[in-house]
Formats: structure tokens, C-alpha cells, sequence
């Protein structure tokens, strides 16, 4: 388990492959998480991409200033429909494709990114909705 802001940063810039893993793969106490969003924001595309991040967090990612951030979240299986829904609508086209993408992404959404004004996002959500390979 990954006990504080700090020992999060250090695995994940750490060298070491295994300690690298860490900050990719172990769990955090919320707070963990809300002190590294708060001391070191420009961590919070590595806090999206951690396979254990709780939800709490993502509802926060969602609304971050920074489009790598809000791609990373979009990513996640374990999405709740209303946050796929809004990174459905993010004005970011690469944060709206990789909505596309996820494996979990429900019909309705893909309908609506079907209509996306970006041709690559329209093509592979009416792809998806075919049953196409993506």
C-alpha cells in the first residue's frame, strides 16, 4: 500500500522497474490520493492511470484543467455512465475518443459520438455500434 504523496512520486519517477509498477498497480488511502493531487498536480495524469485509483478521485480527474488527465480517466473500465457521459462531451476530441475506445462504453453514448463533428470519432463510434472491429 502506498502510504503518502511522497512515496507515491518516488516510485513512480523511480528508475527501478518493480517500484515503478507500485505506483501503477497499489492501492492508497483517499487521502494518499488527495494530498498527491494537491501537493503535485502534475502527477495526476500517473494518479489517473493507477489500476486501484477510487472513484472519489476520478469524479475529481474529470473536471481537471489538462486534456492528458481527463484521456487518461476516460481509459478507465470501471466508469460510472454519468462520467462517461461527460467525457463523451469534453471538448478535447482525444479525451472524446478515447470514450470511443473504452470497452465499456455504453450504446447510447457511442450513438451520440457517432454524430461527432471529428470524422475520426464519428467513424469508429458507428464502427463500434456495428459490431466492427475497432
Amino acid at each position: 500500500m502506498i502510504r503518502s504523496a511522497k512515496e507515491f512520486v518516488e516510485l513512480r519517477t523511480s528508475t527501478n522497474a518493480q517500484e515503478y509498477m507500485r505506483a501503477a498497480t497499489e492501492d492508497a488511502d483517499l487521502n494518499v490520493w488527495l494530498e498527491v493531487l494537491r501537493e503535485f498536480p502534475e502527477m495526476s495524469v500517473w494518479v489517473a492511470r493507477n489500476k486501484t485509483v477510487p472513484m472519489e478521485i476520478l469524479q475529481r480527474l474529470v473536471l481537471d484543467p489538462d486534456a492528458e488527465v481527463r484521456a487518461a480517466v476516460a481509459t478507465k473500465n470501471k466508469l460510472p455512465a454519468d462520467l462517461m457521459t461527460a467525457l463523451a462531451a469534453d471538448p478535447d476530441d482525444s479525451v472524446r475518443e478515447r470514450i470511443v475506445y473504452n470497452k465499456n462504453v455504453r450504446q447510447d453514448i457511442l450513438q451520440t459520438l457517432a454524430q461527432d463533428p471529428v470524422v475520426r470519432i464519428s467513424s469508429a463510434a458507428r464502427e463500434r455500434l456495428s459490431g466492427q472491429p475497432d
